[in-house]
């Protein structure tokens, strides 16, 4: 891809898993992360000054030192702000989660504490000499346009992608008591967030799949359905039956999330 392309289009980072399927992210342009970029610094700058204010409104303190102390505060905030979020929103921060940027590792799951903080630590290198220029050159002639922090840490921003669960996936009448049940659904409202997403991508993407990598997907979902959250798959289901009928159930607890919300908000009105 040429550098005037990468500048104006998102690329594409491609995992491969064990079984040879592709699944594609889309990464992030130098222009939508520097907008979330301004928006952070933008966060980070009225933090700073809104605790400098209230330490120079509560306590006497010397020029020289509130100076120091906006300098040592300014860094304390700009970093402890990207770690803490990005630890706690599964990678986002308040700038990333408005321009639907989230960082993740280069695998494809949840980027952990860990490479959090070494990206963020790396900020100091990226920033160099002014406005992330080492960073946004690293980036610009990067295959998965990574920052030097990211390159440290395995981590790739991709944009968010929005997937919906078809509103009929799996819900065959002779299925429906088995959704409907109660320790069916309990087991359904245990499932994770990351585990969720994996589902819902290898459901919607199944089409796509030869039959052989296919019959491997589903298989190592079922397996890790009954292994990881109690799932018991009848005799008559196939393996790909049950993730769809996991995926049905899911669909069945987010329009119930959804109907429990309707009369707040018509209170609210």
């Amino acid at each position: 891809m040429s550098t005037d392309a990468r500048l104006t289009l998102d690329g594409t980072h491609t995992v491969l898993t064990p079984e040879y399927v592709e699944f594609d992210f889309v990464l992030a342009g130098l222009m939508s992360r520097f907008l979330a970029w301004v928006i952070d610094t933008a966060i980070t700058v009225a933090l700073t000054t809104f605790v400098v204010l209230v330490l120079a409104l509560t306590a006497s303190v010397a020029r020289g030192f509130a100076s120091a102390a906006t300098f040592i505060l300014w860094f304390l905030i700009d970093w402890g702000y990207a770690i803490v979020l990005e630890a706690a929103l599964s990678g986002q921060t308040l700038g990333k989660r408005a321009l639907g940027l989230r960082v993740i590792q280069e695998s494809g799951v949840r980027a952990g504490f860990y490479q959090v903080a070494i990206r963020n630590l790396a900020r100091p290198v990226d920033r160099l000499p002014l406005f992330y220029f080492v960073g946004g050159l690293a980036a610009l002639f990067s295959a998965s346009q990574q920052r030097l922090g990211d390159m440290l840490a395995g981590t790739i921003v991709v944009r968010e992608r929005k997937l919906k669960v078809p509103s009929k996936l799996g819900t065959a009448p002779a299925d429906r008591a088995l959704v409907d049940s109660a320790e069916f659904a309990a087991r359904v409202a245990r499932i994770s967030a990351d585990e969720e997403q994996l589902l819902l991508s290898a459901s919607l993407r199944r089409e796509e799949l030869g039959i052989e990598a296919r019959l491997k997907v589903f298989a190592a979902l079922a397996r890790r359905l009954e292994e990881e959250w109690g799932f018991t798959k009848p005799e008559h289901l196939s393996d790909e039956k049950l993730v769809l009928l996991v995926m049905a159930g899911l669909a069945a607890k987010s329009a119930r999330s959804r109907g429990a919300t309707k009369p707040g908000r018509a209170l609210q009105k």
